[in-house]
């Protein structure tokens, strides 16, 4: 799947809110080397900056285009292309910074302690997910897709994402590894303008890549039309014309 920088931070304020929350979280007041996989256009990158300005900052990220929005954004800072699943950097780092990637990502069962491993003794891996899958707009999505003419097309378009599992399950997947584990939801609720093609076009930056990208161009309009009449029935507008649209997180602070 490709990812477009330029449609990810069409919605930036509201993506960069949860990123802030979680770095506040992370306990270490003395960082000397920090990571941030799974950078996207860097975003995510400026805010550990900005908390730790002393430590040496990488970003690493799959896509071609997140990353040269990140060294566009951040020249002084090193980003390279890497997959988190091939990546074998050995640290140890102080921090690891995973925003909203490793949903993405399979297997957690090994890829969370492989992580904690990379960390220095009293380092922290602080992770946010999206917790939305059973939400209305990631229903829709599997339910357009599953009643079109495009179905057997997307028949495995919902297997991109890793299986939701519970804060106990995270938790007690990182208790041995660790010597402090905090683990939390949060729920946003984002006003967004526009109505119902608001959130459409929300998640054609993130959760909706896997369903519109391996259509053509008939379908792609197609489909987006079915499921923004259906978003629109799920979220109705508020009197001014926008919506509010709420979304789910998961937030881990693993500290070695």
């Amino acid at each position: 799947m490709s990812w477009s920088a330029r449609q990810y931070v069409a919605f930036e304020d509201e993506r960069t809110r949860p990123v802030r929350d979680l770095v506040a979280a992370i306990p270490n007041e003395i960082v000397r080397t920090a990571v941030d996989i799974g950078c996207g256009p860097g975003n995510s990158t400026e805010v550990l900056m900005s908390r730790f300005p002393g430590a040496s900052i990488t970003g690493l990220d799959s896509s071609d285009d997140m990353v040269d929005a990140a060294r566009k954004r951040l020249p002084d800072v090193q980003f390279d292309v890497a997959d988190i699943t091939a990546w074998n950097d050995a640290g140890p780092y102080d921090v690891i910074l995973a925003n909203a990637v490793l949903q993405w990502v399979p297997d957690h069962a090994t890829l969370f302690p492989a992580l904690v491993q990379k960390l220095s003794e009293g380092g922290t891996l602080a992770v946010q997910m999206p917790d939305n899958l059973e939400e209305p707009a990631h229903r829709l999505m599997r339910e357009t897709a599953a009643n079109g003419p495009w179905a057997a097309k997307l028949a495995t378009a919902s297997n991109a994402r890793s299986a939701r599992a519970t804060a106990r399950w995270y938790y007690e997947l990182l208790k041995p590894h660790c010597s402090r584990v905090d683990v939390w939801l949060t729920v946003y609720h984002h006003p967004l303008a526009g109505g119902a093609n608001a959130i459409v076009e929300w998640f054609k930056g993130s959760g909706l890549r896997p369903f519109i990208q391996p259509l053509d161009d008939a379908e792609r309009t197609a489909y987006l039309a079915r499921y923004e009449a259906e978003i629109a029935k799920a979220y109705p507008a508020l009197p001014d014309g926008s919506v509010l649209l709420p979304f789910p997180r998961l937030f881990v602070v693993a500290t070695r």
